[in-house]
């Protein structure tokens, strides 16, 4: 296993600091941003109590009985919403093995009388929530929203990074398609517990329970067959840059293949991944391309991005 070092960033100096300690927090988010596409982000405003509430009501939504979770499966959502039971994905189907894991997805909240709910827009439906637990929508929606305001300020600081007025992304992510996931890996140690993939959005914001089992393969690695493991830190965030935010920087940016191992313990783990606004254009940033760097992706929107790889996951959607 090779040395890899993931930089630890301290949020509070962007959130809390003058315009110097905003630029400089900026540099060092851009850097990581090029090099490894993964960081640790700890200082963030939300509370520990806030991350062991959620971890409680993630492991006693797992724990209900198969057919209570077979309930509120997303194999009835259109919306990318619900139950995903173990052996249901494959984050790496060229591989042929299935993922061990079991997940719960929620998003946006939107009542069934919501204009574009009625009007049947992808993914813009209703969330599907488990019978008699009467906290696990509140915790979810709290930490969603949470989690929401945290990847706003990050949109602010790539945009500082890549030479953009700092509100640049501001009305691309007004009602984004950010998904909760709630993760659960069971202890064996056999198989894989999440295939080598890449992620779909813009960012993603990782809490983890500390048990091993995360690996990435930085840029220098590719081919090589060879996955660095990425350490925890206690209270960060491990957050990673997706393929929607390197195709909007045109490669500038690196959304990094990385995979779970099946973990010798149970591992809890809770994801938050933010996609812009359906209709937001995504094209090259005009501060990412040049005569000797022509764009490298066609324009596209959010919703069709997100559609495109989400149909090579499910098989329901196909």
């Amino acid at each position: 296993m090779s040395d890899f070092d993931i930089p630890v960033l301290d949020f509070s100096s962007f959130r809390d600091g003058d315009a110097a300690a905003r630029a400089e927090f900026a540099g060092d988010l851009g850097r990581a941003c090029r090099d490894t596409g993964f960081f640790l982000l700890r200082n963030t405003g939300i509370l520990d109590a806030q991350r062991t509430a959620m971890f409680t009501v993630a492991r006693n939504f797992f724990a209900l009985p198969a057919a209570a979770k077979e309930a509120v499966a997303i194999a009835n959502s259109p919306h990318n919403r619900g139950y995903v039971a173990q052996q249901v994905e494959a984050l790496d189907p060229a591989s042929g093995v299935a993922d061990a894991k079991e997940a719960f997805n929620v998003g946006l909240d939107l009542g069934p009388d919501h204009p574009e709910v009625i009007a049947g827009k992808p993914f813009r439906g209703v969330n599907l929530w488990p019978a008699d637990e009467p906290t696990f929508k509140a915790e979810c929606l709290g930490w969603y929203t949470a989690c929401l305001r945290l990847g706003a300020e990050l949109h602010q600081a790539f945009a500082l990074d890549l030479g953009l007025p700092e509100d640049w992304f501001a009305d691309k992510f007004q009602a984004p398609l950010a998904t909760l996931r709630l993760l659960r890996y069971p202890a064996g140690g056999e198989g894989i517990g999440a295939g080598a993939h890449s992620d779909y959005g813009s960012v993603t914001l990782l809490a983890t329970d500390g048990v091993a089992g995360l690996q990435v393969q930085p840029r220098s690695l590719r081919g090589t067959g060879e996955w660095l493991d990425v350490p925890s830190v206690p209270g960060a965030f491990v957050v990673n840059i997706g393929d929607c935010l390197e195709r909007w920087t045109n490669d500038v940016y690196v959304s990094t293949p990385h995979r779970v191992l099946a973990p010798k313990a149970e591992r809890f783990s809770i994801a938050f991944f933010l996609d812009p606004d359906p209709d937001a254009e995504v094209m090259a940033l005009p501060t990412c391309v040049g005569p000797d760097r022509p764009a490298r992706h066609a324009p596209t929107t959010g919703a069709r991005h997100l559609a495109e790889r989400l149909d090579a996951t499910y098989k329901h959607r196909s």
